[in-house]
């Protein structure tokens, strides 16, 4: 019953006021044994595989159909690698395998992790912003993130390894799928998100501390990109369940 409960029962929606998105290049021989073996590295130029931090303010969080006053208002910090999964059908499907999620609220935890396999931890969580330089901390998680969204015409991050923000724009998120695997029933779940009006632009990173990518010892990580979306509305499908048979 419990299983059943954390494979996304039902549909669920929630009001974004803004999303930002830390993308980091790693070679990818570093991360290959951090996902499924039903999934692929979703690479750049067959050397760089991703991860992302997204530090999003969620309100209004509620099974999909549900009035606003009955959802949940929460800080999320999500560390999702890029990957990609083949269907039984052929379909290649880009998407995220999230290894660890935080949130501000104790409620969250709960039923995130009641109905999800996102690994929700509580951690306190900070948002600040003055003019227009937004700064997010955890001392807990050993997080701090500082972005300026004044400048209109954003340099890539030094030593990216993407030659345009069209190039990174594919490595921004959130992508159409995110997946979970069941390995004792080789199943694969499949959640499926739809947003509207989802156009990022980008931002100028000023510090970026993640006391999570240190504990991997991920020495070698470049901050390739970083976007920012506000003010949208998101929902996810009820979770889909297929077996892997490779």
């Amino acid at each position: 019953m419990i299983s059943f409960l954390k494979n996304h029962p039902f549909a669920v929606e929630a009001h974004f006021d803004f999303s930002i998105v830390l993308t980091y290049a790693i070679p990818k021989d570093s991360l290959k044994n951090l996902i499924p073996e039903c999934l692929l590295l979703d690479t750049f130029e067959d050397k760089w595989a991703f991860i992302a931090v997204a530090l999003v303010q969620t309100r209004s969080l509620r099974p999909k159909g549900f009035p606003e006053f009955l959802g949940n208002n929460f800080f999320l910090i999500g560390y999702r690698i890029f990957v990609k999964y083949i269907t039984n059908e052929g379909r290649r499907l880009r998407g995220l395998y999230i290894i660890r999620s935080e949130t501000d609220k104790r409620k969250m935890k709960i039923f995130g992790n009641l109905f999800t396999h996102y690994n929700y931890h509580w951690t306190d969580i900070s948002n600040k912003v003055i003019g227009e330089t937004r700064t997010i901390k955890s001392q807990s998680s050993a997080l701090e993130i500082e972005i300026d969204t004044s400048r209109k015409n954003v340099e890539l991050p030094t030593n990216s390894p993407f030659n345009n923000w069209q190039e990174a724009r594919r490595y921004a998120g959130p992508l159409p799928f995110t997946f979970t695997y069941n390995l004792r029933k080789r199943e694969v779940l499949i959640i499926e998100g739809v947003r509207e009006n989802w156009q990022p632009r980008p931002v100028s990173v000023v510090k970026s501390n993640i006391g999570f990518l240190d504990e991997f010892g991920f020495k070698d990580r470049i901050l390739s990109s970083a976007f920012i979306v506000e003010d949208i509305s998101y929902y996810w499908k009820k979770g889909k369940v297929e077996k892997w048979n490779r």
